[in-house]
């Protein structure tokens, strides 16, 4: 009989990483310091320690980091801080860039 010829496909599969975001809060004459260590401990799982350093970031330049994620998951976060600073009644303001 004919030979039989066994081939076998390699495929290579390439991922790239994907593009990361910030969430972004912005400084304002309202907020209180305490809320925004509490809003970074409870929906960003910072430190104490880590919050109140973003915090006076924030306060004192304008604005600060409160992570960095994939897009879907700074959105996310977003969409959790501003319910609970709604919830507050504050006019914290974040952006994912």
């Amino acid at each position: 009989m004919g030979s039989q010829t066994n081939l076998e496909t390699i495929q290579e599969t390439h991922y790239k990483t994907p593009k990361l975001y910030a969430v972004t809060l912005y400084n304002d004459d309202i907020t209180t310091m305490d809320f925004v260590v509490e809003l970074l401990v409870k929906i960003f799982h910072k430190t104490t320690a880590e919050a109140s350093t973003i915090m006076i970031q924030v306060h004192e330049k304008g604005k600060g980091i409160a992570g960095i994620y994939t897009y879907d998951i700074a959105v996310t976060k977003k969409i959790q801080a501003d319910q609970m600073i709604a919830e507050r009644g504050f006019p914290l303001k974040l952006g994912v860039e």
